[in-house]
């Protein structure tokens, strides 16, 4: 397989599957584009991960031979998928409008969007077992699990962002967000699988590439969008973010929409990086 014919395989799924909705009360769909990153199973920044993250975070070797230990492979059989769905137009445009709480469109995207997601994840799977070829979407393992990192707090045993950062698809900005070709507002999503497939490049030698902030030492877009104060010079202060993200807002989802749910987004919209790489000027 190419990554021409698994970007087809996935877009043809966004296009097609009646899954890919906001909901009933929007009729509108989730995701109308996605991009795709291949990285080779051996690529040393797998194992970097443990030493950054923490030593739980697995390598795509741990993950696959845990869940298939009949067949086990070595790194270098194995290539992972990863991808990100941009947020659509309307979506970042309501949640730009918003000081905050995150907009209806954004909530959704958050829950029918990701559920989706997930459905794109097994389809990916699926459709590489019909190939022959043995394939695992981490984030719906049972091994999968949120860990605390000594160095970053909440974190998870695979993180899609690093994975895509892996894949040449973006790097990160201040608020930990990743920064990619259409910008910080999306959702990600990845496969590891039995496969040689050709790496994509990683145009990047510095994980803060992208973000202006840490290239010029200006921009501070996303800690002024912040609400609760959560972002600033020093990064990105994860309990603050989530005492806001998992309470407030959830609270606010709640009676607002009439559903639980959490979220917020806005340091992703109505910023410098909302939809592309930020020049600096």
């Amino acid at each position: 397989m190419t990554l021409r014919e698994i970007e087809h395989l996935l877009r043809d799924f966004i296009l097609t599957s009646p899954s890919n909705t906001l909901g009933p009360s929007l009729g509108e769909p989730a995701w109308d584009d996605i991009l795709v990153g291949l990285a080779p199973g051996e690529d040393p920044v797998f194992q970097s991960f443990k030493t950054h993250v923490g030593e739980f975070h697995f390598t795509p070797e741990e993950l696959f031979n845990l869940t298939f230990p009949d067949q086990t492979a070595s790194p270098e059989e194995l290539s992972v998928i990863s991808w990100v769905l941009p947020q659509r137009e309307a979506t970042k445009a309501s949640n730009r409008a918003e000081t905050r709480y995150p907009s209806r469109h954004w909530v959704m995207a958050r829950f029918p969007g990701e559920e989706f997601n997930i459905l794109l994840r097994r389809h990916c799977v699926d459709s590489l077992a019909l190939k022959g070829i043995r394939a695992v979407a981490p984030q719906l393992s049972p091994e999968w699990k949120q860990e605390i990192s000594p160095r970053f707090g909440r974190a998870s045993s695979w993180s899609e962002r690093h994975v895509a950062y892996a894949a040449g698809l973006g790097t990160f900005g201040l608020s930990d967000g990743l920064i990619t070709s259409r910008g910080k507002a999306h959702r990600l999503g990845s496969v590891v699988a039995r496969i040689r497939l050709k790496p994509t490049p990683r145009p990047y030698t510095n994980h803060h590439a992208y973000c202006l902030f840490f290239t010029t030492g200006k921009c501070l877009d996303c800690a002024k969008r912040c609400p609760v104060g959560a972002i600033g010079t020093r990064g990105h202060d994860k309990e603050k973010c989530w005492a806001h993200v998992g309470g407030t807002c959830a609270r606010h989802i709640r009676e607002a929409f009439g559903f639980d749910g959490y979220g917020c987004g806005l340091c992703q919209t109505g910023v410098a990086c909302e939809s592309g790489i930020p020049e600096a000027g």
